[in-house]
């Protein structure tokens, strides 16, 4: 993933593509500030692919806060500039889940941790960030996990 990101880098700068380089070098800069915090908590040798599809994430649920409250604020091209980020971004993530796969997804973990009741929601929402991290949003997820389990 590092590597994906780095190659997407370069080929920006040589193609001076200036919006496209700027939202790389925010995934980088984020990539780096998450492996010194896992140096400084003894973890050695940096954060996972996992933490970084975490980390995109985060990334674009930022993005779309900010960009709908651009458009509250009827300053579009700011929203149109937090859009064009979250595009970017989304290039190194997974094909995400729709709504069908992720009830599918939720059916079967709630089967295989043996749920049975809304207490046991933490522990269905941990294994579903566990097995499908950047794959689906987990605001949507809750939301099906307190249906199959209310």
């Amino acid at each position: 993933m590092r590597v994906r990101i780095s190659e997407n880098l370069k080929d920006a700068m040589r193609a001076k593509d200036a919006p496209r380089l700027s939202t790389l070098r925010l995934i980088s800069a984020a990539i780096k500030d998450k492996d010194i915090a896992a140096r400084g908590e003894g973890h050695e040798g940096g954060v996972s692919d996992d933490d970084i599809l975490a980390i995109m994430a985060k990334m674009i649920k930022q993005r779309q806060e900010s960009a709908t409250t651009y458009e509250q604020a009827a300053r579009l091209e700011l929203a149109e500039k937090e859009r064009a980020e979250i595009v970017v971004i989304e290039e190194f993530l997974p094909r995400q889940l729709n709504e069908d796969e992720i009830e599918a997804a939720v059916k079967s973990v709630v089967a295989s941790v043996g749920a049975s009741s809304i207490r046991d929601m933490g522990r269905v929402m941990a294994a579903l960030k566990g097995k499908y991290a950047g794959q689906m949003d987990f605001g949507k997820a809750g939301a099906v996990v307190k249906g199959a389990l209310g």
